[in-house]
């Protein structure tokens, strides 16, 4: 008996099974049993400002040369190849509009949005599926496509209309940003003077009816104060589509630790954003430097652009553009996860919705290597598997659990525009 069990240790070792594995190899793992749940790619954005939303010649299998040096345009960090390299298996889809449009404008740019994802998605029915629920996700992940959600940025989307909200719902939206760059009506922005001291009445109601429906409340892109109204009131988790720790980066994009405190209790989480300027102080510093220096200079040389252009080159060459790198990435995961645990974080990298990249994270296919770097720094295989997607499968059942909770619940009313 001795010799049988000294046989199968040996034999255990012979076959590596008993040895330790590298980062690599626990990278590897956790991917190939929980895909990527990205929170916010802004590929319909391009689709929009690059092609007038006309797709009939556009290949998603291959946008390397897509640079358009004409337009200032580099090429897109997205395609059905390097997703697949980047073990992405689902995707949350941005249908992202202008701020300066006026309502009605939003909500038909919205709707053009949404039409323009779903029909890019269709055409490739053997790599792409149009989900609604976490288990419909949950089923294209497994079939080996890439779960396809919408996602809409930006309150002013349905132009201050809850019946607009529940017809964007019922078109397929799983998740809307209360704001984007500017305040809405009813809920401040983090980039603009509050005008409400975070949200208005309606903009309760908003986040009410959003979590009746089983919709998302996405609080990237909102003031803190914004932050902490909606989370007071909500009853299923909300999430950070794609936000940084404002610990570890300064911006007000990113969240505060009033606010990751109250996402605990709330069961929602925080997807990190890649934008180096959320990243890392550093190059936000640099931008605001250089930002300055070329306001400076077109002011100095009015009415001479080709001038203004030229010393605006000269100064960014003797001073060259910061970059961020997966180190830094992976701190503001590691601060989330010291201050509320690891079943709140995910990964939102607004890949196509950046003009500048991580070094090493310079488009969809390079997640693999945030994960080598999160088990180099000791996470195991089970909470890169959260992290992963794990996380983001639990907050939208829960969403959805809640909204079932509420089925009968008659629909917020609001009194119309016209």
């Amino acid at each position: 008996m001795r010799l049988r069990i000294g046989l199968a240790a040996l034999a255990l070792l012979a076959s590596g099974a008993g040895a330790a594995r590298t980062p690599e190899q626990v990278a590897e793992a956790a991917l190939k049993a929980a895909p990527v749940w990205d929170g916010h790619n802004d590929v319909p954005e391009q689709l929009r400002e690059r092609r007038k939303n006309l797709i009939a010649d556009f290949d998603f299998r291959d946008t390397t040369q897509t640079a358009d040096p004409a337009n200032e345009r580099k090429a897109m960090h997205t395609d059905l190849t390097r997703l697949r390299r980047g073990k992405v298996g689902a995707q949350f889809w941005s249908v992202w509009i202008p701020t300066t449009l006026n309502e009605q404008q939003a909500v038909q740019s919205t709707l053009e949005q949404i039409d323009v994802t779903k029909r890019l998605i269709a055409r490739y029915p053997g790599e792409l599926q149009l989900v609604t629920t976490a288990d419909e996700a949950e089923r294209a992940m497994k079939a080996g496509r890439i779960a396809s959600l919408i996602g809409m940025e930006g309150g002013h989307s349905i132009g201050s209309s809850l019946a607009v909200l529940r017809q964007m719902y019922a078109l397929g939206a799983r998740y809307m940003t209360l704001t984007h760059s500017k305040a809405t009506p009813w809920a401040d922005s983090a980039t603009d003077p509050p005008k409400h001291d975070g949200l208005t009445d309606f903009g309760r109601d908003v986040v009410r009816e959003m979590q009746r429906l089983g919709m998302l409340v996405d609080l990237s892109h909102v003031s803190e104060a914004t932050m902490l109204d909606a989370l007071e009131i909500a009853k299923a988790p909300v999430i950070f589509s794609h936000s940084g720790a404002r610990a570890i980066g300064g911006h007000p994009r990113n969240v505060p630790d009033s606010a990751l405190d109250r996402l605990k209790a709330n069961g929602g989480l925080v997807m990190i954003v890649t934008l180096p300027s959320y990243v890392t102080d550093e190059v936000r510093m640099w931008n605001a430097r250089f930002a300055g220096e070329k306001a400076r200079i077109e002011a100095l040389r009015i009415g001479d652009p080709a001038t203004a252009k030229a010393e605006t080159e000269a100064w960014t060459k003797a001073n060259p553009p910061l970059r961020a790198a997966i180190s830094q990435v992976a701190d503001h995961i590691d601060h989330v996860v010291k201050r509320i645990g690891v079943d709140h974080v995910g990964l939102g990298g607004d890949f196509d919705g950046m003009d500048a990249t991580v070094t090493g994270m310079e488009d969809v296919s390079t997640y693999p290597a945030l994960f080598v770097e999160l088990a180099r720094r000791g996470y195991s295989q089970a909470a890169l598997e959260k992290i992963a997607s794990r996380n983001m499968l639990r907050a939208m059942r829960a969403a959805e659990a809640y909204a079932s909770s509420r089925r009968g619940d008659a629909p917020i009313e609001s009194a119309t525009a016209f």
